[in-house]
């Protein structure tokens, strides 16, 4: 009816109030409704309020009326503009309340019992407990009747703490003389049966039952701790008992039930289990390991049969724990009394068998679960045998130390430096690696098998094969690599098989990328480096090695760079990795070249110095390969490489300076050729230039120069003289880029020069040439040349008037520097602005030259 009202009034308005009259009623009606909203929503927020806390509704004080009458503080509108106070929910309170008052008596029932019990007499001991206990086990029945429910499982716990210390005191009054560990272990017993029948009874009570999982746990080690029994009777008891857990997990009723049996599963038998393990691995025969593999292949059973039944991800777990406990008790048994050296494989065959057991009824979580307890085995067998891995590829750096001093009379350990290493066992090293390498090969080979044998249980997607594909030559080349050393093999015969093997891998490498496996091919090709690198340092050790390793290698990465290259032409978008692949393999190359070269110079008996020239073939061959390789991917490394090669001569070479001169002028030459090249000409250009300066310049220091004009002015005049060039080619260009660093090359070094001249000479040939650059800039109007030549011309002139400036000031009176000082202040203050103007004159008139 309001809505009716204000409808008609405002329509009745429209025609007869003015604007201004319209316009304010509007104003107070819309405020008027901004209102009422407000008292709306604290109504609502206080409705939902009540409802949201337990017990009878009861009804609110009803929603003003609109306009709400003045002086209204009712609950919901008590304090207009604040949100009313959530309510406190009583389900809540209750809890705490109850919580604190059930640990209050339980605190206060331990410290009767314990402090206060020899107060009292027998009798009154005895019915203060028992009257208590009692009280607190019964009263939960009534209170689960009153739907109580929070009240009686407070005083549910009360009850059982108490039950607790009625235990313990029937042993301190009664059984004084009885063992405390059997009695507690009968204790337990009794208590987790009278808990479990107490839960039954009462199904509204959560506590008792998971209490009761609790207290078992304790019956059957307890027993064994006061029995004084040994290692595997302990694990017994931890594994039956784990195995109650597991029944109780799968079949009892309530999530705290399964999850406290579910906890002491995992504590019982994770400690049963481990307990047997040890009993296992320190069997000296393999009677002695019967009993521990049984224990461990019991456990296997209990997490298998848990393990069928449980979510995906416990089953998973279950399945890992069952497969590592059969290939611990099956292998125990195997490898007891076996040296040390040979138990990895055996294990290592036992983890292979578990994929069997995949096609067994099980499971799929299960099943995942005895795979990857496989392929734990298998990567635990891998760790093992890697340290002698890890020692025959470290172990040729120390050949740097002799080179050429001759073959080491212990064969290749002696090479290695590893002679005092337990290499029997280590023996099966080798073994363990290839084994893995061949099934990992096999199963990438005929991976569709594997996905028909596997796929119910694993599935495994097209990354795995990759994985597997890449692992495999990687294994396998560690496997051979590390066998010379565990066969204790001579040095010639280590050294063969070490480069027989790096040419395999390459070969591996190129094949797996012509077939399309890049993973293959680049696992490979970093195993072909790696072996590369220790048979280059292993060959260091005489000097007919050294010669056949080094040119074998250099021939061996010149087939994989020409290799490679095929796949990467034929590619219409070729793969980096390939590209980068054979530009390692090419700039690899030229490095062998380089030592080939180093070690001729060696034989051939020369100095250092002299050596030099006999290395720079290198970069030569690379000069004319790269013209020869234009426009391919390896072009750019194989001149790269040349060009580093280079600096090895010119470090050879330091000792003699007429030798480091033509070094540097053979590598400027070759950069010069290089050059020719329009593609290479912006860097090897300018390379070129700063090796025939850096040649000229050592030749002169050789020869006892020491003017620095002898040093600047062949870099000068040539410079100019490019300079005149491109300004005529393009009149545009910056005097600066034209002629800047061709005259600061000479001026420069030339005032430091004179600065430190006591003659007059120098300062007045290099005046003169100052003032000629001056006024040639003057008069074509080049801004570079004006200010280089005028300002070395006025430091030159300083340098010449300094003299003559410290006599006049050393015979003037003191006050005449201050005042000549303030004096000039004074002057371009006073005439500040003028002084402004010429200076943004001058600036604009440089600015307008090029």
């Amino acid at each position: 009816m309001s809505e009716w009202v204000t409808a008609a009034t405002l329509a009745f308005m429209e025609h007869l109030l003015p604007p201004t009259e319209e316009l304010a009623l509007l104003d107070r009606e819309l405020a008027g409704l901004d209102l009422r909203r407000s008292q709306l929503l604290r109504r609502r927020a206080w409705l939902v309020s009540v409802l949201q806390t337990p017990g009878p509704l009861t009804v609110g004080p009803p929603t003003p009326s609109f306009p709400p009458p003045a002086g209204h503080t009712s609950a919901p509108f008590a304090a207009p503009g604040r949100p009313a106070a959530p309510a406190v929910r009583t389900r809540g309170a209750q809890n705490v309340l109850l919580t604190l008052g059930g640990l209050l008596l339980t605190v206060a029932a331990i410290a009767f019992t314990l402090v206060s019990w020899g107060h009292m007499g027998i009798g009154g001991r005895s019915a203060v407990l028992s009257t208590v206990t009692v009280a607190a086990l019964a009263a939960p029945a009534v209170l689960l009747r009153r739907g109580l429910s929070s009240t009686a499982e407070s005083l549910a716990a009360l009850g059982a703490v108490l039950m607790v210390l009625d235990a313990y005191a029937l042993h301190e009054v009664a059984l004084p003389r009885t063992g405390g560990l059997g009695f507690a272990a009968t204790a337990s017993a009794v208590l987790a049966v009278l808990w479990a029948a107490y839960g039954l009874v009462l199904g509204g009570l959560r506590l008792p039952l998971p209490a009761a999982v609790l207290g078992a746990q304790l019956t059957l080690l307890l027993w064994a701790w006061a029995e004084r029994a040994d290692a595997l009777v302990f694990a017994g008891a931890l594994l039956a008992t784990a195995a109650l857990d597991c029944v109780i997990a799968l079949r009892g009723k309530g999530v705290a039930v399964r999850v406290a049996a579910c906890s002491g599963l995992w504590v019982t038998g994770g400690a049963g289990l481990l307990v047997a393990l040890m009993e296992s691995l320190s069997a000296d025969a393999p009677a002695d390991a019967v009993l521990p593999g049984a224990l461990l292949l019991a456990g296997s059973a209990i997490a298998l049969s848990g393990a069928r039944r449980a979510p995906a991800g416990v089953a998973v777990a279950g399945g890992l724990v069952a497969g590592l406990a059969a290939v611990a008790a099956v292998s125990g048994v195997l490898v007891a009394g076996v040296s040390g050296g040979w138990v990895v494989p055996v294990y290592l065959l036992c983890g292979g068998a578990l994929p069997v057991a995949v096609r067994a009824p099980l499971g799929r979580p299960a099943g995942q679960g005895l795979v990857w307890a496989s392929g734990a085995v298998t990567a635990g067998s891998v760790l093992f045998s890697l340290p002698p891995v890890a020692v025959s590829l470290a172990g040729p750096v120390g050949q740097l130390d002799r080179v050429w001093a001759g073959a080491p009379r212990d064969g290749v350990r002696g090479a290695l430096g590893a002679t005092e290493l337990p290499w029997s066992e280590m023996a099966a090293a080798p073994v363990v690696l290839l084994l893995v390498a061949a099934v990992l090969a096999a199963a990438y080979r005929w991976w569709e098998g594997v996905l028909r044998w596997a796929g119910p249980v694993l599935s495994p997607g097209p990354a795995a094969r990759g994985v597997v594909g890449a692992t495999a030559p990687v294994l396998g080349w560690a496997g051979l690599a590390v066998l010379p050393a565990a066969l204790d093999a001579s040095y010639a015969v280590a050294v063969s098989v070490q480069l027989v093997l790096v040419a395999g891998v390459f070969a591996v490498a190129v094949g797996g990328l012509r077939r399309g496996m890049t993973g293959v091919a680049l696992t490979a090709s970093v195993c072909g480096a790696a072996g590369a690198v220790g048979v280059a340092l292993l060959s260091l050790g005489t000097e007919p090695a050294t010669y056949a390793v080094f040119g074998a290698l250099l021939v061996v990465f010149v087939a994989a760079a020409v290799a490679w290259d095929a796949p990467v032409a034929a590619a219409s978008r070729p793969d980096r990795v390939p590209v980068t692949v054979q530009a390692v393999a090419a700039c690899a190359a030229v490095a062998c070249a380089v030592v080939l070269a180093g070690a001729c110079g060696a034989s051939l008996g020369l100095a250092a110095h002299r050596a030099a020239p006999v290395i720079l073939a290198v970069p030569a061959v690379t000069v004319l390969l790269g013209a020869r390789l234009k426009g391919r991917a390896v072009a750019l490394p194989v001149e790269l490489a040349g060009g580093a090669a280079a600096l090895p001569a010119v470090g050879l070479a330091m000792g003699d300076m007429p030798f480091l001169a033509m070094v540097l002028a053979l590598c400027a030459v070759l950069a010069a050729g290089t050059a020719l090249r329009p593609e290479r000409r912006p860097v090897a250009g300018y390379l070129a230039t700063a090796l025939f300066v850096a040649a000229a310049w050592v030749r002169l220091s050789a020869s006892g120069v020491s003017s620095p004009e002898a040093y600047t002015l062949p870099v000068t005049v040539p410079a100019l003289v490019i300079g005149v060039l491109r300004r005529r080619r393009d009149p545009a260009a910056s005097s600066w880029t034209a002629y800047g660093a061709g005259l600061t090359a000479t001026l420069v070094p030339s005032l430091v020069a004179a600065w430190a001249d006591p003659h007059w000479l120098r300062p007045l040939l290099l005046g003169t040439a100052a003032l000629v650059i001056t006024l040639l800039g003057a008069r074509w109007r080049l801004q570079s040349l004006l200010v280089l030549g005028g300002a070395v011309l006025a430091l030159d002139a300083l340098h010449e008037l300094a003299p003559y400036v410290v006599q006049v000031v050393g015979t003037l009176p003191r006050w005449v520097a201050p005042a000549l000082a303030g004096a000039l202040l004074l002057a371009v203050g006073a005439t500040y602005e003028k002084r402004l103007r010429d200076a943004r004159r001058l600036r604009d008139a440089l600015g307008r030259m090029r």
